[in-house]
């Protein structure tokens, strides 16, 4: 059983890694943010990588129960993407989740301990395979018409949401991120 403090302590990691990244943050700054000790994070994740990996994992299990749901609920292709899509533009428009815990921490790759990235690179691989089965599946629904495999178009599908993110955020205008994302849409409908 995961303790209140636990829970609390991840909550409360995940959102300054949104904001400040993995560098960005300490356990000093958990602590302070929490009103609690640095043992007390100790005693429950004895370092920043346990932490920040059991972070990741809880978002990836999220993901993952999230886009199963999505599946059974609606198995039109183009409307699971319109909620995918939905849902990060709400979360950018209300600050919610600004930006996409996995993807701050892509942009640190380089710098991230081996554990962390090994999560990252998960939640990606776990993305990209949602993604793929999708796509196919609006090819197999004639909802969608892709350029290139699936795969592929799935990579470039979630690349243009992450950069739509991106310029949400550069610009400081969470406006930016629909017509973006809009435009990667239209670029997989069928004609006519």
């Amino acid at each position: 059983m995961v303790s209140e403090t636990a829970t609390r302590l991840v909550s409360e990691a995940r959102q300054l890694i949104m904001r400040n990244g993995y560098n960005g943050f300490s356990y000093a700054d958990l602590a302070e943010s929490l009103g609690i000790r640095k043992a007390s994070i100790h005693h429950h994740f004895p370092t920043k990588v346990d932490l920040v990996v059991t972070v990741v994992e809880e978002a990836r299990a999220l993901i993952r129960e999230q886009t199963e749901l999505l599946a059974a609920a609606e198995p039109a292709a183009n409307e699971q993407l319109r909620a995918y899509t939905g849902y990060w533009e709400r979360c950018i428009t209300d600050q919610s989740a600004p930006f996409c815990l996995a993807g701050v921490l892509a942009a640190e790759m380089p710098s991230l301990p081996p554990e962390v990235s090994a999560a990252v690179r998960g939640h990606f691989g776990d993305l990209s395979t949602w993604l793929t089965r999708v796509l196919a599946l609006g090819v197999r629904q004639g909802t969608m018409q892709l350029r290139h495999p699936a795969a592929a178009e799935a990579e470039m599908f979630m690349a243009s949401v992450y950069g739509a993110m991106l310029a949400a955020r550069a610009f400081d205008d969470p406006a930016k991120f629909a017509p973006i994302v809009e435009a990667s849409l239209d670029r997989i409908r069928p004609p006519g």
